[in-house]
């Protein structure tokens, strides 16, 4: 596209507003500067494409994915358990959801040191809901410019239908966000089931109402605004930078002087550099700021105007790359360095935190046992004589199965027991239990000694068991 035909797209107010973005930021929230993205093709553009569907899919169809007698991924807050496929996280194994969150933070801040917001760009859900409403907009509303002049005209039936669609389709996306989003708390099958035959709890439309409003005014209304104001990584991101980060980036010694000119012209006997001042840069970037400014903390690093630029400048036959991802040391002429201490620290960091959470989840103890003593008195003695301390046992199985447990005691000889020592336990149950220990003073070396209460049984050939410490009081 020469320059000639993208400038009758606009009028000269709308091109000076575009070569001034600073001036229409301090009024992006009023709906009549919002952006207008213009479609593009490209390497990119196609890359995040195929990774937003991919990520899409996998949100909505991991829910419906069944693990035994349950959904493979399902959050029971009700039961207090977290089901992610064979694993399940109780609250005493918050530790092990403490260390995923903590992989999760390193690993984001390993790939921002070396490849820059490349999450915001390609993978955030907010950027993947935003392009697919985008893309409704397209097919209902036509391109950029035509969505323009839509907007300009008075409301005719051509405009009420293509609006209502749009917003139709957009609601209709952010339902089924919200209802696949719920059904990682609520089963899948009755939260479609209950919704659409109004028998779904209260607290179930609540959040199913308030997911599809959020996502609907997010990806459909505010979009941008949510990148540039609200998401706390656009601020904190800049600590995370140095010059060898790579950046959508705008080569100025091969791009400046701009100017519009032919494509048969010779751009340096015009005193012209590459850049032929088009502007589609501006018209692709979801978050409307000009690459061109510099490295400007809203530019989500999504690729749209690489893939404009490189169009272009194959149309006028000159070198792809003047705006490319880059780093600024590149920029500068200036070697660039791929190790550096902020992001070998962040690696090691992650590495050792993923070693941690998989050493983590492998140990998850399948049974657990607490030690409750009892507060009113240390010990007493029987009406044989003996020695007697109370406890509470409190017992968890944190396996899918129903087992068979046996008490016992480590460290205390010639105990008696009193109250149950085998109990039957099903899946996920938690079972309190009342017990005494009397010992003959005989046979008491101190005034207190230490003791282990241990659980076990057998499962598949193997011992499955569990101990906790606790005291033995005589005095």
């Amino acid at each position: 596209m020469t320059s000639n035909s993208s400038k009758k797209d606009f009028s000269k107010a709308e091109r000076i507003k575009i070569h001034q973005p600073d001036a229409s930021k301090a009024d992006r929230f009023n709906p009549r500067n919002r952006i207008y993205v213009r479609a593009i093709e490209g390497v990119w553009t196609q890359l995040r494409r195929r990774l937003g569907w991919v990520a899409m899919l996998f949100f909505l169809i991991l829910p419906w994915i069944p693990w035994g007698d349950r959904q493979a991924v399902w959050f029971n807050l009700s039961e207090q358990k977290f089901h992610i496929f064979a694993l399940t996280i109780w609250p005493q194994d918050l530790t092990l959801l403490a260390a995923l969150l903590m992989v999760a933070a390193f690993g984001l801040f390993f790939v921002t040191t070396y490849l820059g917001r490349v999450w915001c760009g390609y993978t955030c859900p907010q950027t993947v809901w935003t392009f697919i409403f985008i893309w409704f907009e397209e097919k209902l509303e036509g391109a950029r410019n035509k969505r323009i002049k839509l907007d300009q005209m008075p409301w005719s039936f051509n405009k009420l239908w293509r609006k209502t669609a749009k917003h139709a389709s957009w609601i209709a996306i952010s339902l089924l966000t919200a209802m696949t989003f719920v059904s990682y708390f609520v089963p899948t099958s009755e939260v479609y089931r209950d919704v659409f035959t109004l028998n779904a709890s209260g607290g179930v439309y609540f959040w199913v109402v308030l997911f599809t409003f959020a996502t609907y005014g997010n990806a459909g209304w505010m979009r941008e605004i949510m990148c540039i104001h609200m998401c706390p990584y656009a601020r904190f991101q800049a600590a995370m930078f140095d010059k060898n980060t790579f950046i959508v980036g705008y080569d100025a010694k091969r791009g400046e002087t701009r100017g519009p000119r032919s494509r048969k012209a010779d751009p340096k006997a015009l005193g012209l550099g590459d850049c032929i001042d088009c502007d589609l840069c501006v018209q692709v970037c979801p978050t409307g700021i000009d690459i061109r400014n510099g490295l400007q903390y809203e530019c989500i690093n999504c690729g749209a105007c690489i893939d404009a630029c490189d169009t272009t400048m194959e149309r006028m036959g000159y070198d792809k790359g003047l705006i490319a991802y880059t780093t600024e040391n590149k920029l500068d002429g200036i070697k660039q360095k791929v190790l550096r201490p902020k992001l070998v620290g962040y690696g090691a960091v992650l590495a050792t935190m993923i070693v941690i959470f998989i050493y983590a989840s492998a140990t998850i103890a399948p049974v657990r046992i607490d030690v409750i003593r009892d507060r009113n008195e240390l010990f007493r003695e029987n009406n044989q004589g003996l020695i007697e301390n109370t406890f509470t046992l409190k017992l968890l199985n944190k396996t899918e199965q129903t087992h068979l447990y046996n008490l016992s005691i480590e460290g205390l000889p010639n105990y008696q027991w009193y109250g149950p020592q085998q109990v039957s336990m099903k899946g996920g149950e938690i079972l309190t239990l009342p017990i005494s220990v009397a010992v003959d003073p005989v046979d008491l070396s101190r005034p207190m000694l230490k003791i282990n209460f241990k659980v076990s049984t057998m499962t598949d050939g193997n011992t499955i068991e569990a101990i906790q410490e606790s005291r033995f009081f005589s005095q």
